[in-house]
């Protein structure tokens, strides 16, 4: 009995130790297949990896090669460009304060010539009382010296015009020329950061113009003040400006003409909404909409005035406030006639215009 439960026991151990056996193998065979999985994925993100550093590596030369050359090469430029600036912006400060000095040099002369005329005055003035024998030949020396003298004051005076004349002439260039420079740094700015980056340079192109012009002199930095705020409102960048005597020119970039002729004919629409309602505001304006309103009201302050933005034309006479929408060609026509500064003619041709280009806004601003 006991050797047949020896043997049981034999048997019953043999069973346990094969049980374990094929378990050990199965864990080793799980064990096996994961770690070629691992190996397989590893592999392949080896392979992507390297994929994306050939691609890096390509890319990389390619900018090496295209844009780093060209990005120096317009570095270069620009920067000659901005040196070539302030040396001329330099001439022009050296030239003005030459011109600063002359000015005291012949303010002084004027004062001078008028000591002189005083003491020849007092001196006629001597004379007359002597001897009446000689006073004839006396006073007429007496009268042409008096006279040389108010020709050469009478010149002083027109030199010291030519000299004003000439240094807000010098002025406005050094305006011009700060314009540039400031133009000419953001481009400069833009090719820098394009070549660091290794993208093309953002650059804003000049998409549209403007132009500002009104008869009041006392309204005319409010009015300049007020058309730049709604250009930045209307999603436009001042990219330059010039000035030629009261008309003021500007170069805008940003949006696109024809995106601007929708948007100023929806607030155009607005504006004259607002005098069919009685002028009672619903509630806060968008930006852009407020800002062209404030344009307007600013223009019919004035006794005549022109701002253009793009296709929107705002006229002013003494009777009306007129405000239009253009076509390209509408634009070119009214530059060619030279009619953007003459508020009575354009105003005459806004009227020939298609009804629905034209808002006659007289009365909203009247009431505005």
């Amino acid at each position: 009995m006991t050797t047949i439960v020896l043997v049981m026991m034999c048997v019953a151990v043999g069973a346990l130790e094969l049980y374990a056996g094929r378990q050990g193998r199965d864990r080793e065979r799980a064990y096996v297949r994961r770690i070629d999985a691992l190996q397989d994925q590893v592999t392949r993100q080896n392979d992507a990896l390297a994929t994306v550093g050939e691609q890096l590596t390509a890319e990389l030369a390619r900018v090496q090669r295209d844009v780093l050359p060209g990005m120096e090469t317009r570095v270069n430029d620009t920067a000659g460009r901005v040196a070539e600036l302030a040396d001329l912006v330099r001439q022009a400060e050296a030239y003005v304060r030459a011109q600063a000095g002359r000015m005291h040099d012949l303010e002084q002369q004027r004062v001078t010539l008028a000591a002189l005329r005083r003491k020849l005055g007092e001196v006629e003035g001597a004379v007359r009382a002597l001897d009446r024998a000689g006073t004839g030949v006396v006073e007429g020396k007496v009268d042409t010296a008096l006279d040389r003298l108010a020709d050469l004051a009478r010149g002083g005076g027109e030199i010291l015009d030519l000299q004003r004349t000439l240094t807000r002439t010098l002025e406005e260039v050094e305006d011009v020329v700060a314009e540039l420079l400031r133009l000419t740094e953001g481009e400069l700015d833009d090719a820098v950061a394009g070549a660091v980056t290794g993208r093309t340079p953002a650059a804003a192109p000049v998409r549209a113009t403007g132009r500002l012009w009104t008869r009041d002199d006392q309204v005319r930095d409010i009015l300049a003040e007020v058309y730049e705020r709604a250009v930045r409102a209307s999603g436009l960048e001042v990219r330059f400006r010039a000035d030629a005597a009261e008309r003021r020119r500007y170069f805008f970039g940003g949006r696109r003409v024809e995106d601007l002729g929708g948007t100023f004919t929806a607030l155009l629409i607005s504006t004259g909404a607002d005098l069919r309602s009685g002028g009672r505001p619903t509630g806060p304006a968008p930006e852009d909409e407020a800002a062209l309103k404030a344009l307007l009201r600013t223009v019919f302050e004035c006794t005549g005035a022109v701002a253009q933005i793009g296709p929107l034309l705002a006229v002013r006479t003494r009777d009306e406030l007129l405000c239009a929408v253009l076509t390209p060609d509408q634009g070119l026509e009214l530059e060619n006639d030279e009619l953007y500064f003459d508020p009575a003619a354009a105003a005459q041709r806004l009227r020939l215009l298609p009804p629905h280009q034209v808002w006659d806004l007289t009365a909203w601003g009247a009431r505005a």
